[in-house]
């Protein structure tokens, strides 16, 4: 017998978050999130309009931010948080809400630099780095990616040759976040053995980095280049848990996972400054949040961060479960950061020329997400993974 339930009147939740997708979150993952949201309310909104202008990088938080557990907080032990995925995406999605640079620190110390010690490094490589990453005390960065082989990483011409108890590296990468103030660098490099991962200590002779000048996205983020001449490193500092592509391609995979909830923060942003700026902005003697085409705007929006909200919230349930595959985070990646600079850019029209003043944080969200956009794997390079996902072919080869 099919039964009937009267359903009663229910208040809808607030604007940011239509599909009550806060009610599937736990108590913990609530505490994180409204924790992180806090913190990037009060230390870095204050702020960050300042360092974007500037292009310079708030390196007065990292001590705060390691006081959060937010370094590698998806990892377990060594000083680690060991949270949950959920958790670790929702941090990501309010540091995001403040500036793309910030989540990039993040992701980059946690899951470009910490995690591949974590998964791949020896104990001792483990002991010796990990809770000092943890603490912020040491600085991370990840080098694959060169100046000639951007998505097509497995033609990389970095190289490693083994002499004696040494490796000596030559070659240079490009585009890498935190590279001139990281402590210790992640290399990846090819060797007779197939590409190893190196540990590289800041100091060492023949490494040197110099920073990316005049970039007009991400500015309030440390981004260089790295050079390795004849650079000496102790075989010790091989991770001897990983050879071949699966090593770095793994790591990526950690960062995009973030990623796909970071830019619905960024989203969430413009979203909402658009929607309070279009009720208090009177034309016409009314305000321009009674327009159709406005509220069209609005309503596009609204409903973009609802689909990204859920789709990364099952992509963390799926992490959490051991059930995650690769072709399920492109998926999310590539949907939530075209998303949210569709987002980004319909936001500015709604403030018309004070969308562009970094009075508000639009245009400096808009700019940070054309990085996104095409970082951690290119829109069309995922586009591609997914289409051989469902089709069987590969557009690659």
């Amino acid at each position: 017998m099919a039964h009937t339930r009267v359903e009663h009147q229910v208040q809808l939740p607030s604007a940011s978050d239509l599909y009550n997708v806060d009610h599937l979150l736990s108590e913990e993952e609530r505490m994180v999130r409204d924790t992180v949201r806090k913190f990037v309310q009060e230390r870095v909104l204050p702020t960050i309009g300042e360092h974007f202008e500037a292009g310079t990088f708030p390196r007065d938080l990292l001590p705060e931010i390691a006081e959060l557990g937010l370094f590698g907080m998806h990892l377990d032990g060594y000083g680690c948080a060991g949270a949950s995925a959920v958790c670790y995406g929702l941090a990501c999605q309010e540091l995001e809400a403040g500036d793309s640079g910030l989540r990039s620190f993040v992701s980059v110390q946690g899951s470009l630099a910490m995690f591949p010690i974590y998964a791949f490094g020896s104990e001792e490589q483990k002991q010796r780095w990990l809770p000092a990453m943890a603490r912020g005390e040491v600085i991370g960065c990840f080098g694959l990616t060169e100046p000639d082989f951007g998505s097509d990483a497995g033609g990389m011409q970095t190289s490693a040759r083994r002499d004696g108890e040494s490796y000596v590296l030559n070659g240079t990468k490009m585009w890498i976040t935190n590279g001139s103030i990281a402590d210790l660098a992640v290399i990846w490099a090819k060797t007779e053995d197939g590409v190893r991962g190196f540990l590289v200590e800041r100091g060492s002779p023949g490494f040197t980095s110099s920073n990316i000048q005049h970039k007009l996205s991400l500015r309030a983020s440390v981004t260089s280049e790295l050079h390795f001449e004849d650079c000496r490193v102790p075989a010790t500092h091989l991770l001897p848990g990983v050879r071949g592509m699966r090593g770095p391609l793994s790591c990526l995979n950690e960062a995009r996972y973030g990623i796909a909830w970071g830019a619905m923060g960024a989203a969430r942003a413009c979203y909402e400054v658009a929607l309070d700026y279009a009720k208090s902005r009177i034309q016409f003697k009314r305000p321009i949040a009674s327009f159709q085409l406005v509220q069209q705007k609005l309503a596009i929006m609204a409903t973009e961060l609802v689909k990204a909200q859920l789709l990364a919230l099952q992509l963390g349930r799926l992490k959490d479960e051991g059930l995650l595959h690769p072709v399920q985070v492109s998926l999310a990646k590539r949907n939530n950061v075209r998303e949210a600079l569709k987002t980004a850019r319909e936001a500015r029209t709604i403030l018309g020329a004070n969308g562009i003043t970094l009075e508000y944080p639009i245009s400096r969200h808009m700019n940070n997400l054309e990085s996104v956009f095409t970082y951690e794997g290119t829109d069309d390079v995922h586009t591609l993974i997914i289409g051989q996902a469902i089709t069987g072919y590969s557009a690659f080869v």
